[in-house]
């Protein structure tokens, strides 16, 4: 029979189905959010979308922070008299009922006067009235229809930013320009004898100057700039040929003008311009919504609850917890600083930061590390150090985090640019020699023929458009790199790092199987029944997977944090948890995630939690054992080692246990020995080795919310195509290089005319933007080839 879909999120239903208004609901949170809509003329918000929602979550005592005004302040955006206005980022928007119903939060609550969707940044732009609703409400408001906005250190301590436009107006007063002078240079191009126009070639000849005086010191001024920073250091980089073409192009343009000679090659100059912006703008393809160099204050709260000498709870922001404070950490909570825990039972998730799937039990007197997050009660822990004293922020204090991979590392067109600018200044050389002996009027017109006619344009826009474009594929396969610097580097990789939890097995699902004596039907329902009142994340995999009974209601139901639940129905009692807690004696190895099962005080059996891979992570690895050497790096134990051999056709080097700092030591040691790295990671433990390898790519069940520091972000649906992306990246490479040839044989036909002194205006105007179209579109056409057949 077909499972019955929830009609506000589209899960399945199942045994805990909540029927009301004739639909279908898998939770109550569900059916809420459905009654709040329809009971505020919102319903057209499932005619949009069906089933576009998401399911709220609980959120009693999370944004109690927001009381202090310290920080509210700093997260508004506007707040002037009663008049607010927020900005937030929200995670689970995807769809346009998402954009129509925040859009119409006015609705919900007359206080919100506009709300403003950046559905591409998932963002959301709230104006409100402070004195009828204020921030923690706004926010509140947010998470009970199932839009919780995302909130974390980061946006407590983020500056503003100024968008950077100016290459958009460089690009702009260049094609301004380029039109112009192009129409102004016709009548000199066809001779026309006119009279009227001949009586104005003077005026034309000066208009052309003009127009390029904002084009050569405003719009092409970076490229001096480059050239002279680049000759400073003693590089010779493609800049330096490209400002001298200019610099030629100006100065013997107006040389012609000046002592009428012709009408020189301003055409040419705003051209050339044009389209090396052009193809600038098309390599700084970006993912605005995505950020790349998130660290560990993405990922921390704003702000904690305080608890003061007289038991007062009080929020404060995270920057003024200092040793000694004593805090509250709830449920689901991220414990943001080193401390010792003083009361409550501790069941901490530290799998983000070390990688250790298993969750780690503390008691009273242990010791915590900041980045944990709490699965149980309610703890009450002291602090030991602040926030940037903590373990895991001292993380990003080693040097890898403060290096840049692109300054370090030298692009294809660099590597070309020094010979070329060598062999362009010898041949100009050689030819103005050659013509002070046989014809030394033609010597100066021949040395800047040279230099203007073989100014690497089209050079420089293989990589820029070859690389754009294969951002764009990337991208559109869901595998988001930050720049083209980087697919450059992937082109080099020869050694690959795996991280294993979280990137080779799936952060939501596991097989889980049952070893034991069969449980009667009474208890099976007994364990639905009791799994169904508990919020621990292995209760509910364990709910999802077991067969639907009746629901019943329990006559006494107990959890104790850090060991287990126990529900009981009739005087029939079932117990859930840790081997200590239902009484087995002999429990399995440690490395085992089990839950064990006891029915009336008698062992009956263990749920064992296994991690499922991704699929076609085998398939994967075997593909790529051709290109490049692999390892699996993991901060888990080695529970998992004889799952991952039995995977692989082939024995790979494997390491388990492996703290953050060991990952980065491990990928230095490689490097020191010549080797091209990629890391594949995706937690703050891998943050250290994905920031000092070559490459370092994230995966991302979700790529809009936390992922660390990184040149890639890859949907972890993707990561079956890894190797397709290496090898695309290859083959740009080649369509570079291929480019380059194109590029000299135009140049080789404009030497030609150049150093016999025919070179005319006209042919300069023909052959420069013929070169650059021609590169242009071979890289287009190349790469849309490769797309093809890139894996879908």
């Amino acid at each position: 029979m077909m499972a019955t879909k929830c009609f506000h999120c589209g899960d399945n239903c199942d045994a805990a189905k909540v029927d009301f208004d004739d639909k279908s609901f898998c939770c109550q949170g569900c059916k809420t959010v459905y009654e709040i809509f329809s009971s505020n003329d919102l319903g057209h918000y499932y005619d949009i979308e069906a089933a576009a929602g998401t399911t709220p979550i609980e959120i009693l005592g999370k944004y109690d922070y927001l009381d202090n005004v310290a920080i509210v302040e700093r997260l508004l955006e506007f707040n002037e008299d009663d008049h607010q206005v927020v900005n937030f980022q929200i995670p689970s928007m995807h769809c346009s009922s998402c954009i129509w119903v925040l859009e119409n939060l006015n609705k919900l609550h007359p206080a919100v006067q506009n709300a403003q969707v950046d559905f591409p940044k998932k963002t959301v732009r709230i104006s409100f009235s402070a004195t009828e609703f204020n921030l923690k409400e706004l926010v509140i408001l947010l998470a009970k229809i199932g839009y919780e906005p995302s909130i974390s250190l980061n946006d407590y301590s983020k500056k503003s930013t100024v968008v950077d436009r100016s290459l958009l107006y460089k690009l702009g007063v260049a094609g301004f320009a380029f039109g112009n002078v192009m129409l102004l240079s016709f009548p000199e191009y066809f001779e026309v004898q006119e009279y009227w126009l001949d009586q104005y070639k003077f005026v034309f000849r000066w208009l052309m100057f003009t127009f390029s005086l904002p084009v050569v010191f405003y719009a092409g001024r970076d490229y001096f700039i480059s050239a002279y920073k680049g000759l400073n250091s003693k590089i010779l980089n493609i800049d330096v040929p490209i400002a001298l073409g200019i610099l030629t192009l100006f100065v013997r343009s107006t040389y012609d003008i000046v002592f009428n000679l012709g009408s020189g090659f301003f055409d040419s100059l705003t051209g050339l311009v044009f389209f090396l912006l052009v193809g600038r703008f098309f390599q700084q393809k970006t993912y605005s919504y995505l950020s790349f160099e998130r660290d560990y204050k993405s990922y921390f709260p704003i702000g904690v609850t305080k608890l003061e000498a007289d038991t007062k709870e009080t929020s404060i922001p995270i920057y003024e917890v200092k040793p000694g404070d004593r805090l509250l950490i709830r449920n689901q909570e991220i414990l943001p600083v080193d401390s010792i825990l003083i009361s409550g039972s501790a069941q901490m998730d530290y799998s983000f930061v070390t990688g250790e799937a298993a969750l780690v039990q503390k008691f009273s007197g242990d010791k915590l590390f900041a980045g944990g997050k709490q699965q149980g009660g309610l703890l009450e822990v002291e602090v030991l150090k602040t926030v940037p004293q903590s373990y895991l922020t001292q993380l990003w204090s080693n040097a890898a985090f403060n290096n840049s991979k692109a300054s370090t590392f030298q692009t294809i067109t660099d590597g070309v640019s020094k010979r070329f600018t060598i062999a362009v200044l010898t041949i100009a050389i050689i030819a103005t020699a050659f013509w002070l002996v046989v014809d030394p009027s033609k010597s100066l017109n021949v040395f800047t023929a040279v230099l203007i006619i073989a100014c690497p344009c089209a050079i420089a826009l293989a990589a820029p458009f070859t690389l754009g474009n294969m951002l764009r594929i990337f991208g559109k396969h869901k595998f988001y790199v930050k720049d083209t610097n980087t697919i450059e580097r992937m082109a080099q990789i020869d050694t690959a790092i795996f991280d294993k939890t979280g990137t080779l097995t799936s952060t939501f699902e596991n097989t889980i199987y049952y070893e034991g004596m069969e449980l009667t039907d009474e208890e099976a329902s007994l364990l639905k029944n009791t799994l169904r009142a508990s919020s621990h994340p292995l209760s509910r995999s364990l709910y999802q997977i077991l067969e639907s009974h009746q629901i019943s209601t329990l006559d006494s139901f107990e959890e104790q944090t850090g060991m287990g639940i126990e529900g009981v129905i009739d005087k029939r009692s079932i117990k859930v948890g840790s081997a200590n807690f239902v009484g087995e004696q002999n429990p399995h190895r440690a490395e085992e995630t089990s839950v064990y099962i006891s029915a009336n005080e008698n062992v009956k059996g263990r749920f064992v939690f296994k991690n499922k891979y991704r699929q076609g992570i085998g398939q994967l690895f075997n593909r790529l054992a051709k290109r490049v050497s692999l390892i699996i790096l993991s901060g888990d134990n080695s529970g998992e080692q004889r799952a991952l051999e039995q995977l692989f056709s082939f024995k790979m080097p494997m390491c388990f246990n492996q703290r953050p700092e060991d990952k980065l030591a491990f990928v230095k040691a490689l490097q020191e020995k010549n080797k091209k790295v990629m890391m594949i990671g995706d937690g703050l433990n891998d943050a250290g080795a994905l920031a000092q390898s070559d490459v370092g790519i994230a995966v991302s069940e979700n790529i809009n919310v936390f992922s660390p520091a990184c040149d890639a972000i890859m949907d972890a649906a993707k990561l079956q195509n890894l190797d397709g992306f290496l090898k695309l990246s290859a083959h740009s490479i080649t369509i570079i290089k291929v480019s380059f040839l194109l590029s000299l044989c135009y140049n080789f036909i404009g030497l030609y005319f150049a150093v016999t002194g025919q070179l005319q205006p006209v042919i300069a105007a023909i052959l420069m933007p013929l070169s650059s179209i021609s590169v242009v579109v071979f890289t287009t056409v190349a790469t849309n080839f490769l797309e093809k057949r890139l894996k879908k």
